[in-house]
């Protein structure tokens, strides 16, 4: 059974950073696409970031370019999302998801599998 747990969400004033981490489980991690997804309160899911399995390189929604870095770590079965310069506007639930394809994509089509979710809420 695959198994997708974020965590380091939180609050956090507008300017600060955060980590959030997600842990996949009941499959190779090493073979997996990772991606970050978002939804705010009244609002889509919207892609973030992804990064795949074979080394290429990220890609990052344009509304966080610059601010956020994905990265992962094969051994420890973990993908980092890392969020500086926050601002209200980046405040949502987000959803770590998993996918088969191998390539960093942004659709929520490829991806075979999703956490519950971490919120993060920038304060102002």
């Amino acid at each position: 059974q695959v198994q997708l747990v974020e965590s380091g969400g939180g609050l956090v004033q507008a300017g600060g950073s955060l980590r959030v981490s997600c842990v996949l489980s009941g499959r190779t991690f090493s073979l997996s696409t990772m991606g970050w997804f978002r939804q705010a309160p009244g609002k889509e899911r919207e892609f973030v970031a992804s990064i795949g399995s074979y080394g290429g390189a990220p890609v990052i929604a344009n509304s966080v370019k610059g601010r956020f870095t994905i990265s992962r770590d094969n051994a420890k079965n973990t993908v980092y999302l890392q969020m500086n310069s926050l601002t209200p506007e980046d405040t949502a639930v987000y959803y770590c998801a998993a996918g088969t394809n191998g390539f960093a994509n942004a659709q929520t089509t490829k991806y075979n599998w999703w956490g519950p979710g971490t919120q993060v809420t920038v304060s102002s």
